[in-house]
C-alpha cells in the first residue's frame, strides 16, 4: 500500500469513526497497519487508533498501539513524532494508573523542547502530568501542572484543553476535600494547613476572593504548630495574590515576611546568596548541612562547603 493510498484509507476511517461507525473505522485502520509499508502513514494511522481506544476506554490496547508508534517514531528519526509517541505513551500509562511511568514520559516530552509539535503539546503533556501527580496525591505539584496547563489552553485559545483542564481541577477540588475529612477526623493539624494552602490556590487561579479566608485559616494552624515551611510557602501565595490584586502595601509586607522566613530556615546559597524554594532548582547538599547551587559550586571549580571545605555528596532537586 503506497502512500496516497495509506492516506486515502486513513481519511476513510475518519469519516466512518466521525460517523459513529467505529467498528468498522477500527478495522480499516487495522488494515492499513498491516499492508502499509510508509511510516508515517503508520504512524498517522497509529494516533487515529490509540485515540479511539481511548475514548472507548481500552486503555490495555491504547497502550500496545502507543509502544508500536514509539518504535515507528524511532525508524522515522524525527523529534516532532517522538515527542507525540511518548505523550501517547504517558496518556496510556495515566489511564493505567502507572502515574509514576507517566511522569517519567511527561518529563521526556518537556525535556524535548524545540520541536514544532513539543511546542504545541506542552499543555497536554502538563496536563497528563498533572492527572498523575494528583493520583499520587501530590497536590502541590498536580496544582502546578495544572496552571500551566491552563496557561497554555488560554494562551492559544484551546477550548477543549481548557475543558479537559476544568475537569481534572473539579477532580482536584474532590480530592483535596476528601484529604481535608480524613485530616480533621485524626486531627492532623500539618495535613490541615497543607489542604487549605491548596484550597488557596485553587481560588486564587481562579481570581476568587475566597483565597484569602483560606489563607487566613492556614496560617493560624501553621503559626501555631511553628510551621516554618507552611509560612514560607503562605507568604509566597499571598505575594502573588496581592501582586495580582495590585495591593502594593500587602505586597511588600508578605515579601518582608517570607524573606524572614527564608533568613529563619536559612534557605538561601551561601555563595550568591539568593534565596531556595522560589523555585525549582539544582542543588548540593553537603554533609555540614549547608545547600548551595550546583551551579555556584560548578562556577567556582568547588564540590566542598566555600566554609567547611567538607566533600560534598550526590545533587538533588527542591
Amino acid at each position: 500500500m503506497g502512500q496516497d493510498q495509506t492516506k486515502q484509507q486513513i481519511e476513510k476511517g475518519l469519516h466512518l469513526y466521525q460517523s459513529n461507525q467505529t467498528e468498522k473505522a477500527l478495522r480499516v485502520w487495522m488494515r492499513v497497519l498491516e499492508k502499509s509499508a510508509d511510516p508515517a502513514g503508520r504512524f498517522r494511522v497509529l494516533g487515529c487508533l490509540i485515540t479511539a481506544h481511548a475514548e472507548m476506554g481500552r486503555y490495555k490496547d491504547m497502550l500496545k498501539f502507543a509502544v508500536v508508534q514509539i518504535d515507528t517514531a524511532r525508524e522515522l528519526e524525527d523529534p516532532d513524532y517522538l515527542t507525540e509517541s511518548y505523550l501517547n505513551l504517558a496518556r496510556s500509562n495515566e489511564k493505567l494508573c502507572e502515574f509514576q511511568k507517566t511522569i517519567s514520559y511527561c518529563k521526556t516530552c518537556l525535556n524535548m523542547q524545540g520541536t514544532t509539535v513539543s511546542l504545541q503539546l506542552n499543555g497536554q503533556v502538563s496536563l497528563s502530568m498533572g492527572n498523575a501527580f494528583l493520583g499520587l496525591s501530590i497536590f502541590q505539584k498536580a496544582l502546578e501542572c495544572f496552571e500551566k496547563a491552563l496557561r497554555y489552553a488560554h494562551n492559544n485559545d484551546d477550548k477543549m484543553l481548557e475543558c479537559r483542564v476544568c475537569c481534572s481541577l473539579g477532580n482536584f477540588y474532590a480530592q483535596i476535600k476528601e484529604s481535608m475529612k480524613i485530616a480533621l477526623q485524626h486531627g492532623d493539624r500539618p495535613l490541615q494547613a497543607l489542604c487549605l494552602l491548596c484550597f488557596a490556590d485553587i481560588h486564587r487561579n481562579r481570581k476568587d476572593v475566597q483565597a484569602l479566608e483560606s489563607i487566613e485559616k492556614a496560617q493560624e494552624l501553621a503559626e501555631g504548630l511553628g510551621n516554618k515551611l507552611g509560612l514560607l510557602k503562605l507568604h509566597c501565595l499571598c505575594e502573588r495574590i496581592y501582586r495580582t490584586k495590585g495591593q502594593q502595601r500587602e505586597l511588600r509586607d508578605h515579601v518582608v515576611k517570607f524573606h524572614e522566613c527564608v533568613e529563619e530556615m536559612e534557605l538561601y546559597c551561601g555563595m550568591c546568596g539568593e534565596s531556595i524554594g522560589e523555585k525549582n532548582n539544582q542543588l548540593q547538599a553537603l554533609p555540614c548541612s549547608h545547600f548551595f547551587h550546583l551551579k555556584c559550586l560548578q562556577a567556582n571549580g568547588t564540590r566542598g562547603c566555600p566554609n567547611c571545605r567538607r566533600l560534598s555528596v550526590k545533587p538533588g532537586y527542591v
